[in-house]
């Protein structure tokens, strides 16, 4: 199993609109794919309070290809992301990281 990190920092004011895009499309759509999701944050104390990180769980990096390129390609999420930036982009950044447990790690 390893893990994707990924951190989204928002336009300043448009977290609302990135929060919404994936509670009401998103999902529904990794679910199609079988893109699992191990959890979802924001910043409730820090200097990154623009910033949405979530993590996903993957069984390879192929895995992880497979899935995410059907899912980038699937039309829903492309009118769903279209329809969520009309008044422009949301997030001003992306990162990614991709990270394998430890021997000791809880999540092994």
């Amino acid at each position: 199993m390893i893990y994707e990190l990924r951190i989204y920092t928002t336009v300043t004011g448009r977290m609302p609109n990135l929060l919404a895009r994936f509670e009401n499309h998103t999902l529904k759509i990794w679910e199609k794919h079988g893109i699992k999701q191990v959890g979802f944050w924001t910043t409730l104390v820090g200097p990154d309070a623009n910033d949405l990180t979530y993590m996903l769980a993957w069984e390879s990096l192929a895995d992880r290809e497979q899935k995410w390129n059907a899912f980038m390609a699937d039309s829903d999420w492309q009118e769903a992301k279209a329809a969520s930036e009309k008044d422009g982009i949301i997030n001003a950044k992306v990162a990614n990281s991709f990270l394998t447990p430890t021997k000791f790690s809880a999540s092994q």
